[in-house]
């Protein structure tokens, strides 16, 4: 199996290739000075964007350490951000639309949830316990599975009886 960063060029010019097809096609609809100039706007408040998504990020970050919470949520909060000013600041139609799709709340919101399940899949669970905090799991109530490697509890589904005495569980 490749790695994805060896795809990394055969992407980064096919996005190249598509960045012209749509400046072309956008420059003929609206004619080639309104491209131009729309594509400097994009570029100039991507720029602007950066610093104050950066300066916000780095903000949230300090009052989560000071506060004693995980920083987790606003750190990649803030990368979503940031991924999003990147984006709007590189020159381009396809990438300032995906740029302005992270800068609002339903774009954001979906990378901030990929940037913690990489890092989930990355890190051990305890680094990520310490960065994001407790995580949620589901819990399904039912009959377990037939075809389960495991026993079937004799007691209620889920059920565990002890006690726990200084970190060990006695049956």
């Amino acid at each position: 199996m490749r790695r994805p960063l060896a795809l990394l060029p055969v992407g980064l010019a096919l996005l190249s290739i598509a960045e012209i097809v749509v400046f072309i096609s956008v420059a003929h609809a609206i004619g080639g000075g309104w491209a131009v100039l729309l594509l400097f706007a994009f570029t100039v408040s991507g720029l602007a964007l950066l610093r104050r998504e950066g300066i916000r990020g780095w903000r949230r970050f300090q009052a989560a350490a000071v506060e004693g919470r995980p920083p987790g949520a606003d750190v990649s909060n803030a990368l979503a951000g940031l991924g999003g000013a990147l984006l709007l600041a590189v020159p381009g139609f396809i990438t300032s639309l995906a740029g302005l799709l992270l800068l609002f709340p339903p774009g954001r919101v979906f990378a901030r949830r990929g940037i913690e399940n990489f890092a989930g899949r990355r890190l051990g669970a305890a680094a990520v316990g310490d960065l994001f905090g407790p995580r949620r799991v589901k819990v399904r109530r039912g009959s377990p599975v037939e075809d389960s490697p495991e026993p079937v509890p004799s007691g209620p589904v889920g059920a565990i009886e002890g006690e726990v005495v200084e970190g060990e569980v006695i049956r």
